[in-house]
């Protein structure tokens, strides 16, 4: 066990929301899609309380994948931990995959109400959704959603470190070292995150392209074998029943990110293709396509995002956008090839802000249309997204839309690449690898 936690590599902006919230009363619930590293956060967790003088006695640890606990029921999880308690201490449960025991709920919330004890929770996020649990526990939880790796963190994972150094014009370079000493530019590496993804295992195979599609297809059929469609069946629904609808559905909004997409437009393709049938009315199957959706969704494989129009300052309801969890997933979908540069800076950019803890929308302003506003509870940001700024026609174009709105918050473009960061009209032009990296 100690052996496996010297291995761990650090999670520093999760595990920090979990510190965050150490020794208060809502159960925290690490939701993610499967595989980006919910249980090493647990583990990272308890490493920090063994650093900060918690005990061994007082930390119960559950895996639901072990065999130990595989098959135990509720009533048998409540006297596992009850019989585990310190005496006169507070104790910390950690279960990980809970969902795994029927009505775990029930079993938390008792954890709550009878005895002095942190809970921490993890879960396959398909089944440990706001819906299905808030019904328990609401107002008594607090929900940690994790990504795969940032950039920084997939340096960090594979080995390298960043160092900055002054340049003779004065601003900061950066430069990249492995662990032999060779440097490399920031982009030369980005390269290299635009083509594995962040899933955390990578990092175990290294950057072995037969080695990471195999583990990629892996945690595919995973999600969406196990946490998707074994999971309406155990839920007793009919709607999401075909394998092979549901990766279609996949591909087309893998192929589609960033792009405006409806139901509608899902659906139409869907028919055409003779996917789907059309009702008697003639009129496809649109909450068909809205079911297997909402279920890529739940389980995080896709984020959707919705319209913001800034000068009427409403969401807007029709024409959002997806993103994909990870880009090296969707290369594994739809294969390696070096197009929709710009739609995949666009997608890391949408994952980053979420990193970032910002609520994102997509920006109308008139006729024109603003990549994301990025809003927290302490600023509000405007973003455009492009490949390259080096193009004359590219620049004006990029930054029209920005000039149109007339308030005061900061106005960014972020470019793949820019040959001269600059600011220009109040709006800051930054390089892609320098917004990753801060």
């Amino acid at each position: 066990m100690r052996k496996f936690e010297k291995e761990l590599r650090p999670r520093d902006l999760y595990l920090n929301r979990l510190i965050a919230f150490q020794d208060t009363e809502p159960v925290k619930i690490v939701t993610g899609i499967r595989r980006c590293g919910k249980s090493s956060l647990l583990k990272l967790m308890i490493r920090h309380l063994r650093e900060t003088g918690v005990t061994d006695e007082q930390i119960i640890e559950m895996n639901f994948e072990s065999m130990t606990f595989r098959s135990m029921t509720v009533e048998e999880l409540y006297q596992y931990v009850k019989e585990r308690l310190p005496h006169g201490k507070r104790a910390y449960l950690f279960f990980d995959e809970i969902q795994r025991v029927d009505q775990w709920q029930d079993a938390v919330n008792s954890f709550r109400v009878d005895f002095d004890c942190d809970i921490y929770v993890t879960g396959s996020n398909a089944y440990l959704l706001s819906s299905e649990y808030a019904t328990y526990l609401a107002g008594r939880s607090v929900e940690i959603k994790m990504l795969p790796l940032s950039f920084k963190e997939f340096l960090d994972f594979h080995g390298f470190t960043v160092e900055e150094t002054k340049s003779p014009s004065g601003g900061i370079r950066k430069r990249i070292y492995d662990t032999n000493d060779v440097n490399y530019e920031p982009q030369e590496l980005l390269e290299a995150y635009m083509r594995f993804g962040g899933m955390p295992g990578i990092a175990d195979v290294g950057l072995d392209l037969d080695k990471a599609l195999m583990l990629l297809d892996g945690i595919y059929s995973t999600v969406v074998v196990r946490d998707i469609l074994e999971r309406e069946r155990r839920r007793g629904q009919r709607q999401i029943t075909d394998p092979d609808l549901l990766r279609k559905i996949i591909l087309f909004l893998a192929d589609n990110i960033g792009n405006n997409t409806s139901m509608t437009s899902i659906s139409n393709t869907l028919v055409n293709e003779k996917l789907l049938d059309k009702n008697r009315k003639g009129n496809p199957s649109v909450h068909t396509v809205q079911a297997y959706v909402g279920a890529l969704l739940d389980s995080y494989i896709f984020y959707q995002i919705k319209r913001f129009d800034i000068k009427g300052k409403a969401y807007l309801r029709t024409l959002g956008k997806y993103y994909i969890v990870d880009i090296g997933l969707r290369n594994y979908l739809l294969g390696f090839r070096d197009i929709d540069t710009g739609h995949i800076i666009e997608n890391i950019v949408y994952l980053e802000l979420l990193r970032r803890s910002y609520d994102v929308a997509i920006g109308k302003v008139y006729n024109k249309e603003v990549d994301f506003i990025a809003t927290n509870a302490d600023e509000k940001r405007y973003i455009q997204v492009t490949e390259s700024m080096n193009d004359p026609n590219t620049r004006e174009r990029e930054l029209s839309s920005l000039r149109m709105i007339r308030d005061n918050y900061e106005k960014i473009v972020i470019a793949g690449n820019c040959d001269y960061p600059i600011t220009r009209d109040g709006i800051k032009i930054v390089k892609l690898t320098d917004f990753l990296l801060e």
